[in-house]
């Protein structure tokens, strides 16, 4: 086995647990992209909306979306004086267990973290610093720990709000302190593994981590109210720095990684920027390829599906649509319901935006023919601010509601039974990612859970994210 094999192996195995294809494990998604690969899906909705299939699950006041691993489903909340952690059973959203986490309330009541879900743990982190980790099954508590009164946190006026990232071993988390903008902790048992300080930046904000392998180094990138960061995966070590997103009031969205580019934005009147890493040296520079104020977003998050990314106007309830290689606006909303922010997620080939008002919309994703908002109905959420983001899963759409989650059925079985998928090759090739610094001899076996199964020439089985691949890679998935 030559040394560029070795790497892509341990990088796949490290970065890679073992999902179902209808998981949707932690904030955003299996890849924290927003986008689900699902397909078979309604493509419009009826009047009112798709069908109800249960209203459940008395999880207290949150702005939390939810979790999703095997036959449960997890989501935080603030109920009974406390915030807690709870796993609910998929089949009708019943409690079966939950977990006092910490304080309730904030500047905002209501929980902000999304769970994480891996290795049959769950990881939350309450809105004062109350980090835990707990059995999936069970609830059982593993450990504990506060990284505001541990680690001199400094959370900022919205309190914690970040979705605690697991890769490997590591549990990445931003304490916010001057000593430590951000830790790694042993997922076994939340000690200490490395700690980072980084420059212009002394508090957490409301950002939550993303691993990318830009210019051939992997590599955590987050955004703070000091700009966007990058810093290495095996010791913190800071390697580039982007500030033009700050200083800001608050500073939100999850940053875009895909190739050699990271995509970043920030609303309260900043924008949107891509930004193109390379090696020099020993560490890496960062260029920025555009910035626009017409690609600025708050809180509802973007995704990218293809070579477009989506997002809202800021917090206006105004969709758009751009190129990301270039920033050109394709379109954007000039009419229909829906107002305030607006957060969003992808799958087969539409958006589905959630906005404050409380409004679910179905957007055609083509770049090519305008806004077309094609159906919409009103949530039952009972919340001021609708602002949790929507979840796809199995054939399902999961709302979390005011002291509930909601989920519709929102698949078409005469898609599923029509949609057939391409003809893949079981032959042996050479399989490579994105930087071109890892490949490997193997021959496809399936997809799963946004990842492709490869048998080596020696019978050994690796799961590669799918998202890491090369184009050409990419492209042969899709038959072409």
């Amino acid at each position: 086995m030559n040394k560029l094999t070795r790497l892509f192996l341990l990088s796949s195995l490290l970065n890679i647990s073992t999902l179902k294809a209808i998981d949707w494990p932690q904030w955003r998604g299996p890849d924290r992209s927003g986008a689900s690969p699902e397909t078979g899906l309604l493509q419009s909705w009826p009047d009112g909306g798709p069908k109800l299939l249960w209203e459940g699950g008395a999880v207290g006041v949150g702005f939390s979306s939810v979790a999703i691993s095997g036959d449960k489903i997890f989501t935080m909340g603030d109920k009974d004086g406390s915030s807690h952690l709870f796993g609910l059973n998929k089949s009708n959203g019943d409690i079966l267990w939950s977990v006092q986490v910490g304080k309730p309330g904030g500047n905002f009541s209501g929980t902000r973290c999304t769970p994480t879900v891996d290795g049959g743990a769950v990881y939350a982190l309450g809105q004062f610093g109350d980090l835990v980790c707990v059995d999936a099954d069970s609830g059982r508590e593993k450990w504990r720990k506060n990284i505001q009164a541990e680690y001199a946190g400094i959370s900022g006026g919205w309190n914690y709000s970040e979705s605690v990232l697991i890769d490997g071993n590591q549990l990445i988390c931003s304490p916010g302190s001057n000593e430590a903008s951000v830790v790694a902790l042993n997922t076994t048992n939340g000690s200490l593994l490395w700690k980072t300080s980084l420059p212009k930046q002394n508090k957490a904000d409301y950002s939550s981590w993303v691993i990318s392998n830009a210019a051939g180094v992997k590599q955590y990138v987050r955004l703070y109210n000091g700009g966007t960061y990058g810093i290495a995966a095996d010791d913190g070590k800071l390697l580039w720095h982007y500030d033009k997103l700050g200083p800001n009031t608050a500073n939100i969205p999850t940053p875009i990684p895909f190739e050699n580019y990271i995509f970043t934005a920030a609303g309260y009147g900043k924008g949107g920027a891509l930004l193109q890493l390379s090696r020099a040296g020993s560490g890496i520079s960062v260029e920025e390829v555009y910035y626009t104020r017409e690609l600025k977003n708050k809180h509802g998050g973007i995704v990218k599906v293809g070579n477009y990314i989506y997002g809202d106007f800021d917090d206006r309830g105004q969709p758009w649509c751009a190129d990301i290689m270039t920033g050109k606006i394709m379109w954007k909303k000039s009419r229909g319901e829906g107002s305030g922010s607006a957060c969003v997620t992808y799958a087969d080939g539409r958006l589905y935006f959630r906005y404050q008002d409380g409004i679910m919309a179905l957007i055609d994703s083509s770049p090519e023919n305008g806004f077309q908002q094609i159906s919409t109905f009103k949530i039952p959420d009972g919340m001021k601010q609708s602002w949790a983001h929507p979840v796809i899963s199995d054939g399902r759409l999961y709302l979390r509601g005011n002291n509930k989650i909601l989920c519709y059925d929102i698949s078409d079985p005469s898609r599923k039974a029509a949609s057939s998928a391409p003809v893949i090759p079981q032959t042996p090739r050479l399989w490579q990612d994105n930087t071109g610094n890892f490949q490997v001899q193997a021959t496809y076996q399936s997809q799963q859970g946004g990842n492709v199964i490869l048998k080596k020439e020696d019978g050994t089985v690796i799961r590669v994210p799918i998202f890491r691949l090369s184009a050409q890679d990419r492209a042969f998935l899709n038959g072409k």
